[in-house]
């Protein structure tokens, strides 16, 4: 006999359709499988048999072909184990064929027959309507993710015995209904940071809200200890909540790593991704023999922050140029293309030089040399797609111990919201959303300068000896601080900060010390 149930394989970010068929005939006892398989999905014929045996099981002794279909699609994972099981029970006659139609099934099965989590159930569960089916059968561990997408039935099994009984009897399977408002609250009480924990470093901490006003690239360049890193720790803090859209989004991409918390299974904050500087372009990236998201898209639609920029390898901080541009990835294997969402906001931070104190001779132990090499690292396009870059003295006692606190992230975040809601309005009927997305064509469009602001502009692109690329970025970084005052002209004061944050270039860069 034969039979076939619906599937999903997780291809880059995306599910494609597979149809699980098992055929059951005379012959040599034999249990085969085909259909350009990973060695995870060939081992699941061992897997399979074992399950259903100790779940109770006893299938005749025949000749059982599975075929995973399209051929061409290159499945891998274990989340087979179960549309396989159910096609097979199905050939043998133990399930009646026509209760799996319109029934998508995924999941691994343990030898004892039990169902074990898998990564990819959210965009799975998403496209299920797409692939024509009313219903989905995943594990319960995976239920409270599935069970965010709206308009198709989730129900969730703690083994393939209640799959089994579901089909056969109608015996109900759990479904769960889901409150994302709580969940996002939930989310947002569990942050235990806030800006009104930084003391002291006001140009850092402004720095940061022009940043994530228009979602520049932000660079910190201070000594140890001067709270580069806590301020980028809080910068998802003042960022704008994410939508409902965008919430999904951000976990299929992490379901699809295995980065996403079974407990919650859905992420409404926005992601802070900090990888080590010892990590490889491909797991920045992403990639591997079946490509995977990397660090740049784990990141999206939140923050990546590489700390000890010159620490990272040259080739992996190169990695960078493409993504940042774009907002996107592709990665080309054998296989196919395979393209991710990478629309992340860089925030870095670094030591002036390798013990941390230059230019402070009383302190720094390097020579010009040594600061030179370390600094040459960084190369100079990927300094000019950094739209800011500001440095962060040492905080002095009187700060630290001040009395009371700065303003916290509610309301600085606050005046984000304004800001971006702004860039809304203006970029609205364009493909543009914010500041930082701006082309050439646009920015002499929407970041028009008068008579003295050209003026002014004409002399830092000569003295500063300006790219064409960071003329563009300064006059976008102005646009937002103009934003941020509410007015409609990018104003003389608006230019002004908007250059200091690139004369750190010079100053570094430059050998002007």
């Amino acid at each position: 006999m034969f039979s076939s149930v619906i599937s999903a394989a997780i291809c880059g970010i995306e599910s494609r359709k597979i149809v699980v068929e098992a055929d059951v005939s005379d012959g040599m006892p034999v249990f085969s499988m085909v259909g350009y398989l990973a060695s995870e999905v060939k081992e699941a014929q061992d897997r399979v048999r074992t399950a259903l045996r100790n779940a109770g099981f006893r299938l005749p002794v025949k000749r059982v072909t599975v075929n995973l279909s399209p051929a061409d699609v290159r499945k891998a994972g274990s989340g087979f184990d179960l549309p396989i099981g159910v096609a097979v029970l199905a050939a043998f006659g133990m399930v009646p064929r026509e209760a799996l139609e319109g029934i998508l099934f995924a999941g691994e099965l343990s030898l004892n027959g039990e169902l074990n989590g898998i990564r990819g159930i959210l965009e799975m569960v998403s496209s299920a309507s797409r692939f024509g089916c009313h219903t989905c059968i995943i594990p319960l561990k995976n239920l409270q993710e599935g069970s965010m997408v709206q308009g198709i039935r989730v129900l969730g099994a703690e083994d393939i015995g209640q799959v089994v009984r579901f089909l056969n009897e109608g015996k109900a399977l759990k479904q769960t209904a889901i409150n994302i408002e709580e969940i996002r609250s939930r989310q947002e009480e569990a942050r235990p940071v806030d800006f009104s924990q930084v003391q002291g470093q006001a140009v850092l901490r402004r720095a940061a809200e022009v940043a994530v006003s228009g979602l520049h690239n932000l660079l910190m360049i201070g000594p140890p200890g001067a709270g580069k890193t806590m301020v980028a720790r809080r910068i998802p803090t003042i960022l704008p909540g994410t939508s409902l859209e965008e919430a999904l989004e951000i976990s299929k991409i992490h379901s699809i790593a295995g980065t996403l918390p079974e407990e919650m299974g859905l992420l409404t904050s926005r992601p802070f991704r900090s990888p080590h500087h010892t990590v490889t372009p491909a797991a920045l990236a992403g990639g591997g023999a079946v490509p995977k998201p990397g660090e740049v898209s784990l990141a999206h639609r939140g923050v990546l922050y590489l700390d000890e920029l010159p620490e990272f390898q040259k080739a992996t901080l190169e990695t960078l140029r493409q993504p940042m541009e774009e907002g996107k990835i592709c990665i080309t294997r054998n296989t196919g293309n395979y393209l991710f969402p990478a629309d992340f906001m860089l925030v870095a931070s670094m030591n002036p030089c390798k013990c941390g104190y230059f230019p402070d001779r009383n302190r720094c132990t390097c020579s010009y040399r040594d600061v030179k090499r370390y600094l040459e690292h960084i190369s100079q396009p990927l300094l000019d797609r950094i739209d800011i870059c500001v440095e962060a003295p040492p905080v002095r006692y009187e700060e630290l111990t001040m009395d009371g606190t700065g303003e916290d992230s509610s309301t600085i975040r606050q005046r984000v919201c304004r800001a971006q809601a702004i860039q809304r309005e203006r970029y609205r009927n364009t493909r543009f959303y914010f500041n930082a997305d701006l082309d050439m064509e646009a920015v002499r469009t929407f970041c028009a300068l008068g008579r003295e602001q050209q003026r002014l502009m004409r002399e830092t692109y000569e003295k500063l000896e300006l790219t064409a690329r960071a003329y563009c970025r300064i006059l976008k970084v102005a646009r937002t601080i103009a934003d941020l005052d509410g007015a409609e002209q990018i104003g003389g004061e608006h230019l002004s900060e908007a250059i200091c944050y690139r004369v750190l270039d010079k100053k570094y860069w430059s050998g002007e010390r």
